[in-house]
């Protein structure tokens, strides 16, 4: 691919006051509106002062922003350039922007996240399309993941950043996502703590919220299964779950406890898989394509009191292990095989999920690594305050714009429900156009042949179409 002309240096001019370079924002901030965004701030956050004056907009402005590929406080301006003022009003400065989340305290952080629930609910309820970014309605099982990961920081200014347990100096962001079969995770709850702070921090009031959120998504749809790695196998995150109505699905370390029963698993219990595609295995860095699982009855924290034992069964998958020495200088192998394990807890009914499909179904968890991914490669590639709580507002924020987001992608195109951030940005939101108006009308001129403009206009016209009446 080539210039079809040759540019001269000084043919660049900056000088048309009519182009935007987001026109995508339009349906998605109409569709933001719809499911009141800018509502629920005015109802939900109580910010004193100048600083928190017209808390939806400012919201809204933080959200449009994140959406059209913000990912600092400084991005905002992107919203104030060309033709942006006649096609959104009152778009706020940066530095006025910057000032409204360095006012959050943590209860102010609280409120947005009671504000991201309820966005996402109805979010929900726009339409049977939007219905489909948290379910395709088949009633299939739902599935909770809780995670945590650490966002890099850098300087010295930064309030709570610590060296965590990834080596890496930051600050620790906890996520719950809800997942089933027809649709991709969005997130239910989230969390912002100190860098150096452990995994389980701060989960169990964590869970509770989000299966709370759950719950309303998915009413009568049966228990939700919570997955989690090992970092969140204890009493307060496990026994929140349950308490809540859950199913666990959780990782387990290898302590005695936990070795003792492995060895009680006859030797003719295990049942051959075998991966549709190669994993690999970290620890001893090989592709490893087959295994043995098997299951023993197990009671968790059976060294506590009454009250906080978990009954539930423990699922134990054997992968062959690496033996340098498994063929000696003469030729002759080793005389018996030597397996690794990998082990985790369940309270899910065998009749419902065997041995192999629990198995298969927890290993499922690893999406929510998905969802760290993309918000790093989008609104928390950087975290852009030196003051904590505005960093947390700032999570939450970033949240609401992915789930904004997804919602729009489900809304457009089937193809793009699964999509990332990234991608749907490309071929939505960040579409140029020209703005010309005529008897009070605004039109966005966009371009020819634009690969994706089915998608865009189906997004348009759902969102931005003749309001519906409204009954007497």
């Amino acid at each position: 691919m080539k210039l079809s002309h040759t540019l001269p240096a000084t043919s660049a001019v900056f000088d048309d006051p009519n182009l935007v370079s987001a026109a995508g924002l339009v349906p998605v901030l109409a569709l933001a509106d719809r499911a009141g965004l800018r509502r629920l701030a005015d109802e939900h956050l109580s910010v004193p002062g100048d600083k928190g004056a017209n808390a939806g907009l400012k919201v809204a402005s933080l959200v449009a922003g994140m959406v059209a590929g913000a990912d600092s406080i400084d991005d905002m301006a992107l919203l104030r350039h060309g033709g942006m003022g006649r096609v959104f009003a009152r778009a706020y400065a940066p530095s006025t922007l910057g000032s409204f989340l360095r006012s959050f305290t943590f209860g102010h952080v609280r409120q947005l996240d009671a504000l991201a629930s309820r966005f996402l609910t109805r979010l929900a309820a726009q339409g049977e399309r939007a219905a489909q970014v948290v379910g395709d309605g088949t009633g299939g099982r739902v599935l909770v993941d809780i995670d945590d990961t650490i966002i890099q920081v850098h300087g010295h200014a930064k309030q709570g950043a610590g060296f965590g347990y990834s080596g890496v100096r930051g600050l620790n962001a906890l996520l719950a996502t809800v997942t089933t079969t027809g649709s991709a995770p969005v997130v239910v709850a989230q969390r912002l703590r100190k860098g150096s702070c452990g995994s389980p921090r701060g989960a169990k009031r964590l869970v509770a919220d989000a299966l709370k959120t759950v719950r309303t998504l998915h009413p009568g749809q049966g228990k939700p299964l919570l997955r989690a790695d090992s970092a969140f196998y204890g009493a307060p995150t496990v026994g929140a779950a349950v308490r809540a109505g859950a199913q666990v699905s959780v990782t387990v370390r290898l302590d005695p406890k936990v070795k003792a029963a492995i060895t009680t698993i006859s030797e003719h219990a295990w049942t051959p898989i075998e991966y549709t595609d190669a994993i690999y295995d970290e620890a001893s860095g090989t592709w490893v394509s087959r295994a043995e699982v098997a299951e023993v009855p197990f009671t968790a924290f059976s060294s506590k009191k009454a009250a906080d034992q978990v009954p539930g069964r423990l699922v134990v998958r054997r992968i062959p292990d690496v033996n340098a020495d498994k063929k000696n200088a003469t030729g002759q192998g080793t005389l018996f095989d030597t397996w690794r394990f990998h082990a985790f807890f369940t309270t899910t009914d065998p009749t419902d999920l065997d041995t192999v499909a629990a198995d298969k179904t927890h290993r499922g968890h690893a999406i929510i690594e998905q969802v760290h991914a993309d918000l790093k490669n989008s609104a928390l590639a950087h975290l852009p305050s030196g003051k904590f709580t505005a960093n947390a507002a700032w999570l939450v924020l970033a949240v609401i714009a992915f789930n904004l987001t997804r919602t729009a992608a489900t809304i457009a195109s089937a193809d793009l429900a699964r999509a990332t951030t990234a991608t749907i940005r490309r071929k939505l939101i960040t579409v140029p156009a020209r703005v010309a108006s005529s008897a009070r009308r605004v039109t966005l001129h966009l371009p020819t042949a634009w690969p994706w403009q089915e998608a865009w206009t189906r997004l348009f016209t759902q969102n931005c179409g003749p309001p519906e009446p409204v009954n007497p």
